[in-house]
């Protein structure tokens, strides 16, 4: 696994193994504060890419929504979209296993 860190950034590489599973680098996790156990969100776009983020923050932010500051978060989107996000998060259960 090759990488480059400077500063507040990272770059690297990770293998996928014969599961589909990758290793989230050890930088990357002390960077982010991710620990053993924790759940992660994989957001896919075709056209943009994959981003891997914290459970714990969306649901923070699904919380929010639900809290009317959805214009606060993304005055470009609707009050139905934020609505329809936040309940996608908060229906993902968290100790499942893909």
């Amino acid at each position: 696994m090759g990488f480059t860190k400077k500063n507040d950034k990272f770059m690297g590489t990770a293998k996928v193994g014969p599961k589909g599973q990758i290793v989230i680098p050890n930088d990357v996790r002390k960077m982010f504060s991710i620990e053993p156990g924790d759940t992660v969100i994989i957001l896919a776009d075709k056209s943009r890419g994959i981003a891997i983020e914290r459970y714990s923050t969306f649901s923070n932010i699904a919380d929010a929504i639900f809290d009317g500051r959805a214009k606060d978060l993304y005055p470009e989107q609707s009050e139905d979209a934020s609505d329809d996000f936040a309940k996608a998060i908060k229906d993902i259960n968290p100790d499942s296993e893909v």
